[in-house]
């Protein structure tokens, strides 16, 4: 099995494709679920297009990426350009619960130590 870089296209590609731009929006994290408000217009960048295709079911901003072969960052400023046209929704993962309901931290070291034991 071939090893290919994590970052396949070609760098004045990746500029033309974010306009230039390289900070990505920080609204997106890789499990962020990322659902097509709207089908793709005429006249729309092709990536837009591709992501607003891929997007008509949730659809994660990792397996966007993997789908694309384009890098989260490029990724992630192509769906902040479509988040700011409204064309997609983003739904965030909930966070994790209350500290109060997360198990006693004493009670996790005597597992362990007993796991240990063993």
């Amino acid at each position: 099995m071939t090893r290919r870089p994590v970052d396949t296209g070609e760098p004045q590609r990746l500029y033309t494709v974010t306009g230039g731009r390289s900070r990505a929006d920080d609204a997106f994290d890789l499990v962020t679920l990322v659902v097509s408000e709207c089908a793709p217009t005429a006249g729309m960048q092709s990536e837009h297009a591709e992501i607003l295709d891929l997007c008509r079911h949730p659809t994660a901003v990792v397996e966007v990426a993997a789908e694309l072969g384009l890098p989260i960052t490029v990724i992630r400023i192509l769906l902040g350009d479509l988040l700011a046209m409204g064309t997609i929704t983003a739904r965030h993962p909930r966070l994790g619960q209350s500290v109060a309901s997360h198990p006693d931290i004493d009670l996790l070291k005597e597992v362990l130590h007993g796991l240990r034991n063993l």
